[in-house]
């Protein structure tokens, strides 16, 4: 029964029993006066009822007209809305996955919040530090976006740079190293705190990098993540190498120096990353340009403003 039932009928049974007059029906919808007249006919043998029958004052709706039209404003909308794609974000309710070390949650929860606040009330959000396995679990649904070193998408990704940013070396403020001339030597003589991680966020580069130029520590202080790092390095003479923007966040909260590695390190870039099949989905490109917007410091609206919301397979 109900694959035999043209959409556009309950386009005009609203309109018939908005109306009750033929003529202003077809008027209503742009059609011609006998396509509205046979759809009423159509309509009658769909629900084996007359609908509208004449009055004395033009046509009248049957009960079952009347309880149809209660029921069809609100199906005639569902029906609209999915295939106009039109969710209101303010009615989101639902929980977002994030695959994030925690050092970018540090960095990017506390602007982005407060954006998120603004909007949907009922948006929950979960980050998850772990970022093995991040694009199996992105095809799969199991988290809905990634952030963190993503180099290339491959195919089925998009990809879209957060920012890029530069090292720093974190020390307690009262170091010894602070006093002296600050070289490669000096810097090569400390004790490194390291932040244990499943996969490469950004400090495995680092670490290569210094090995080859010969100033890795063979005995670093392994930690689970940057805030237990940090709190180490308050109270003892290791150094810790982070991304300067990370570690402006921690100096604002614990007596530490920020000071330029002695050499050249290759910048840090952090990148957005999530699967094609959630890419024109308005919910979830409304939520990227937030987190954009948050990681850059700019408004919604330049946020919003870019061409290009995603780099795909870059």
């Amino acid at each position: 029964m109900l694959a035999s039932i043209d959409l556009n009928m309950l386009s005009a049974l609203e309109a018939l029993l908005e109306h009750r007059n033929v003529t202003h029906a077809a008027r209503h919808l742009g059609l011609s006066q006998p396509s509205i007249s046979r759809a009423l006919t159509r309509l009658r043998g769909i629900f084996n009822d007359d609908l509208l029958v004449r009055g004395s004052r033009g046509m009248i709706p049957t009960p079952h007209a009347e309880r149809l039209a209660q029921l069809l404003p609100a199906v005639l909308d569902s029906i609209r809305g999915m295939v106009n794609r039109r969710f209101a974000q303010g009615e989101w309710r639902s929980t977002v996955r994030m695959a994030m070390p925690d050092h970018q949650a540090l960095v990017l929860l506390p602007p982005l919040l407060p954006l998120l606040r603004e909007r949907p009330p009922n948006l929950g959000i979960v980050t998850n530090s772990i970022l093995a396995g991040a694009l199996r679990r992105l095809e799969q649904g199991e988290i809905d976006l990634a952030v963190g070193q993503i180099g290339t998408a491959p195919q089925g990704y998009f990809r879209r740079r957060l920012y890029i940013d530069r090292f720093a070396c974190l020390l307690r403020n009262d170091h010894p190293a602070l006093s002296q001339e600050w070289t490669i030597d000096t810097f090569a003589a400390l004790r490194h705190a390291t932040i244990a991680s499943d996969t490469k966020d950004g400090f495995g580069r680092v670490n290569d990098e210094l090995a080859k130029l010969g100033l890795q520590d063979r005995d670093p202080v392994l930690v689970s993540n940057v805030l237990t790092a940090a709190l180490a390095i308050m109270v003892t003479d290791l150094v810790l190498v982070v991304p300067r923007r990370v570690a402006t966040k921690i100096a604002a909260l614990l007596p530490l120096a920020i000071v330029d590695p002695p050499m050249d390190l290759t910048p840090y870039e952090v990148a957005l990353i999530w699967h094609e099949r959630c890419h024109r989905d308005p919910d979830h490109r409304w939520l990227r340009h937030e987190i954009a917007a948050a990681a850059t410091g700019r408004s919604r609206q330049q946020a919003r403003g870019q061409s290009n919301d995603a780099s795909p397979r870059q």
